[in-house]
Parts: structure tokens; C-alpha cells; sequence
């Protein structure tokens, strides 16, 4: 079916793998590009012949962008050379010439209420558009067309357009995705994505291989616990949907600064459970042999809000330490942060650690 903002289309997705794939690992071989660390965006350009007459930006969820971007809304109508739907990554790029690298920070507060700050916005940190992938032209789709030849298609069709558009590097050269790997990281990237050069487009799928340079996790913040010292947040809780689709508690992030706790309570009040009094609502999270008679109790929150941790390894269902908070994610919708995302180290036999 041919997507369209109507009918918006979910992403290809990616799998983590530890280390980046030899390219016969895969029937068909192995493209390779830079993983961008931005919005992931899907364009729908709409028109008659070779004119484009209305964009609409679709996010990851399928919420839309579009009135956050007003810079990009134009560069698409005035560049674009006919009706068609990308696959891409929105950034910002920051500093100056020869020194520039991906600023999430000024990204995410492109995500305003204010039609005033979103334009201002616009005009002091401009986003770029990075397009990897073609999904249709006028109104032929080619979802079910290998991705070397939407590749191709890409290239010919947006490869000569100027800023804020761009294709993304590929390769095929294992060795250089290495080098991307380590090298591009310095300039704010997020690691390295292959994707089957044979395979058709999957929609919502984790069809592509993603490698990155630590782990990380995009969880929901279920609630939050009080500080030692009876001021602030002393630590959020954290969530993850299951294969069921129920919010399971998976552990908690906290070694917040003393100004930060008391932002943070600011922050997520707008989220507090209350009940029909008006009372915030509170839980007990499970007590365990090391809790002791600390206090368990928490503040519940209303399951929307997304945040970034960087976490070791897993214990069954939870983090085995404390994770670190890493970024709020505006972009993302509660309900897709669930367990697959996770990247689980590979089973290892006991006997070889111990030799």
C-alpha cells in the first residue's frame, strides 16, 4: 500500500549486535552506514507532476513534526524535485566550520508548545535532514524493491540536492564501517547500521542491524522516589512494556545533582498521578533482602514520558545496577519502549571464563 501522512508508515527498525557484521553474514550482502543521532523522520511530500504543494514529517510513532520544523517544511517544497516519501534522521548540526558535531540538546528543544519559540528556534539552530532510504515516487511505492535499488533510486532522485538535505554515506567495505564505528563518534554520531542489501522495506520490523557504543535503553518513567534529604527527586523509576503489552518495572536512575532533584520536581508534576481529591497517588515498589527498612514508597506518574539510560546488563526482567539517565526523548512514544529493544550480551559457556 502506498503510505502517505493519511496512512502514515512505521519505520524499518534495527537489532543490536555487538560488533559489526561481516557482510556474508547476511543472503545478499551488507550495506553500511553511519547511525545518526537525531529524530527519525518520514517525509511525505505530496503534488501534482513534478511540483510538491504540502509536506507533512511523521516521527518514529507516527506523531507528526511538522510544525516543529518550519525551515525544513520549506526546503522540502522548494527542493524536492516531485511527490515522494523518505526514510530519514532529523539533527542539528552545531559549531563552527570544521568543528561541528550533532547537538541533541538543541534538537530536543525544537519539540515547544509556542509557535514564537519554534520559529526562533528555526532560524538559530536550523535542521538538517539526513535521508537513508525511498519508500515511494509519485505514486509508485517501492516498499517491496531491494534496498540497493531504492538506494540507487535515492541517489538519483535527491542525491544533487544542497542543505539542509542530504544522503547519508554508505559502503559496502566492511573494514571502513569499522573505522566509522570509532572515527564518527567523535563528531556526536551513534554508532554504525547494516542493512540487507537484498531486502524489502519492513515496516515496523527490526530487519537492519544497529551497533552502537554502549548500550542503552529507551524506557518509561513510572515514578519517582523522594530524596534522602526530604528535597527533590531522588530517583526515577522505570519502566518497560512486555511482549503483552503490560508496564513492567525494570529499575531505576538516580546520582542527580542537588540543583537537578529540585528541577525535576517541577519537571514531572505536570505527570503526578491524582486522585478524585486531588491527592498525588503513591506506590510501594517490592521489597528485597538488601532493602532493609528503607523506604520503598514512590510517586506515581502517568505512563508518557520517555528518557534514555545507558545501563551494563540485565538481571531477568531489570537492570542489575542503577542505570544512568542519558537524555529525555520527546520524540518517542511510551508504548514502544518495550523488551525487544534490548541488546543482551550472547550466552557464554562458564567453563571457557575459567579456563
Amino acid at each position: 500500500m502506498q503510505p502517505t501522512a493519511e496512512t502514515p508508515i512505521a519505520p524499518m527498525l534495527a537489532k543490536a549486535v555487538p560488533q559489526v557484521p561481516a557482510p556474508d553474514s547476511v543472503d545478499g550482502g551488507l550495506s553500511y552506514e553511519p547511525k545518526w543521532d537525531g529524530f527519525r523522520a518520514i517525509v511525505y511530500a505530496t503534488g501534482t507532476g513534478d511540483t510538491v504543494e504540502s509536506i507533512e514529517i511523521g516521527s518514529r510513532g507516527s506523531k507528526m513534526l511538522t510544525r516543529y520544523f518550519p525551515e525544513l517544511v520549506e526546503a522540502f517544497i522548494r527542493l524536492l524535485p516531485g511527490p515522494c516519501v523518505l526514510d530519514g534522521e532529523i539533527v542539528v548540526p552545531t559549531g563552527e566550520p570544521g568543528n561541528q558535531r550533532l547537538d541533541w540538546e538543541a534538537l530536543s528543544q525544537r519539540i515547544h508548545p509556542a509557535a514564537s519559540r519554534v520559529n526562533l528556534l528555526a532560524g538559530q539552530t536550523p535542521a538538517t535532514f539526513v535521508a537513508f532510504d525511498l519508500l515511494a515516487i509519485g505514486d509508485e511505492s517501492l516498499l517491496d524493491r531491494p534496498f540497493a535499488e531504492r538506494r540507487a533510486e535515492l541517489e538519483r532522485f535527491a542525491g544533487p540536492l544542497p542543505q539542509p538535505i542530504q544522503l547519508t554515506r554508505t559502503t559496502t567495505d566492511v573494514d571502513l564501517a569499522r573505522t566509522w564505528l570509532v572515527e564518527f563518534e567523535g563528531a556526536g554520531l551513534d554508532g554504525v547500521v547494516a542493512k540487507p542489501l537484498a531486502g524489502p522495506y519492513t515496516p515496523n520490523k527490526r530487519t537492519m542491524l544497529k551497533v552502537k557504543h554502549h548500550r542503552t535503553a529507551d524506557v518509561v518513567a513510572l515514578g519517582y522516589r523522594i530524596h534522602a534529604s526530604g528535597r527533590g527527586v531522588g530517583s526515577i523509576l522505570l519502566g518497560l512494556y512486555d511482549a503483552d503489552g503490560q508496564l513492567r518495572s525494570i529499575g531505576g536512575v538516580s546520582a542527580f545533582s542537588d540543583v537537578r532533584r529540585l528541577e525535576l520536581i517541577d519537571e514531572l508534576a505536570p505527570l503526578i498521578e491524582r486522585d478524585d481529591s486531588g491527592e498525588a497517588v503513591t506506590g510501594e515498589t517490592e521489597r528485597s533482602r538488601f532493602s532493609g527498612s528503607k523506604d520503598v514508597s514512590y510517586v506515581r506518574l502517568r505512563p508518557e514520558r520517555v528518557l534514555e539510560v545507558r545501563y551494563d546488563q540485565m538481571e531477568g526482567m531489570r537492570f542489575r545496577h542503577t542505570a544512568q539517565f542519558e537524555r529525555w526523548r520527546p520524540d518517542r512514544e511510551a508504548r514502544s519502549c518495550t523488551f525487544e529493544q534490548l541488546d543482551r550480551p550472547i550466552a557464554y559457556d562458564l567453563a571457557d571464563v575459567m579456563g
